[in-house]
Formats: C-alpha cells, structure tokens, sequence
C-alpha cells in the first residue's frame, strides 16, 4: 500500500524569508514537489508565470471560485491568492511530498481540509530586520511597508493556534536545515507508517 505524501505548509510574514527558503529546498530535495499558486497581483521584476505564480485576471479567479477549483483563497493586500486543488490532491495521492508556500489566511483554510499537514511559521529573527528585508526589497512604499509590519505583529502573535513548528530564519542554511528535519522527522510518525507496523506484525 503506497503512503500518501506530506502536505507541507510553509508561512510567514512578508519578508520573513519564506519563498528562499521554500527555494533551496526544492533545489537541494529533487523529490520534493511545490504547489505554484495562483494570484491576480502583477509579476515582479523576474518572476515567470507558471514558474513563480500562475498570473490571472480577476475575471479568472472569479471563475476558478465560482468553480470550487481552488483549494483555498484569499485576498491579500487589494490582490487574490490561491492553490489550485486538483493537482496537490494528484500528487499526494501520488505519495509525492508537496510544499506550499501561502499566507497564513490561505493555510486556515487548507488546515481544514487537511488537518494532517505538517504546518511551519517562518520567523524573522525580530522586527528590525524584517522592516530592513522589507525596505531593501525597494518594491513597498512607506505605507505598505508599515502595514506589512501591521500584519506581522498580528500574524506572530497568532501563529502558535495555527502552526505545528516555528523556524527561526537568521541565517538561510541553517533555517532550511531545520524544516529538512521536521519533514523527516514527519515522515516516521506512526500514524503515518500503520501500514508497515501492520506489515511487520503480519496482520
């Protein structure tokens, strides 16, 4: 019997560090599957769709809602962001690990339809250096970037009802470090390895 994969949930304030950690474990894990999210904001400077997000009117989000073909959304800063469902759901079926990078709103809503998720708040080692992050970015102005705190302050002060693991991202290596080892540590709780116990007691 094929175990299912992990649905890794991975959130944190903006600037926290999340989408480079989120990318050096997809570099240093080629087994390792991203769910790449939908949104209605415009591309940054680089960034490819179907690569970084999949880049859509709000006519089209609209559409994907009326649909039921996300498996959660959320508006965020005047702009929607969402997973689309059909594919997590393939590939964990699959026995693939997925890893989604989405906002603590978004991972709410996928708690509830997957309690059994592995859940990681990315922590900025303190609100000094996420408003540095922020403003070296150069995309924010000063009213985004207070609110962008704003939300941070709110965010880190509920993250301990929500998430199953704090990270600390001061340096990058050592955060990616820590969630390699929560995810593997997540892969031999019992709960997910009846099969073999059954197996091994031949029942």
């Amino acid at each position: 019997m094929q175990k299912e994969g992990l649905l890794i949930v991975v959130s944190g304030p903006s600037g926290a560090g999340k989408g480079t950690i989120c990318k050096r474990l997809l570099e240093k894990n080629p087994n390792l599957g991203y769910s790449i999210s939908a949104t209605t904001r415009a591309p940054r400077t680089g960034e490819v769709n179907g690569v970084n997000y999949w880049f859509l009117s709000k006519e089209e989000f609209q559409k994907m809602i009326a649909e039921d073909g996300l498996l959660e959304w959320a508006e965020v800063y005047g702009n929607y962001y969402g997973t689309p469902a059909q594919k997590v759901r393939d590939s964990l079926a699959e026995g693939k690990n997925i890893l989604l990078e989405i906002d603590t709103q978004g991972a709410a809503l996928v708690r509830k339809k997957f309690p059994e998720g592995v859940y990681i708040y990315i922590l900025p080692p303190s609100l000094e250096e996420l408003k540095r992050r922020i403003i070296g970015r150069g995309t924010d102005s000063a009213e985004s970037i207070e609110r962008r705190l704003s939300c941070a302050r709110e965010e880190m002060g509920c993250a301990s009802e929500q998430y199953n693991y704090l990270v600390l991202n001061d340096e990058v290596e050592l955060a990616v470090e820590r969630v390699e080892t929560i995810i593997e540590a997540e892969q031999y709780q019992i709960k997910r390895n009846l099969n073999l116990l059954q197996a091994v007691c031949g029942e």
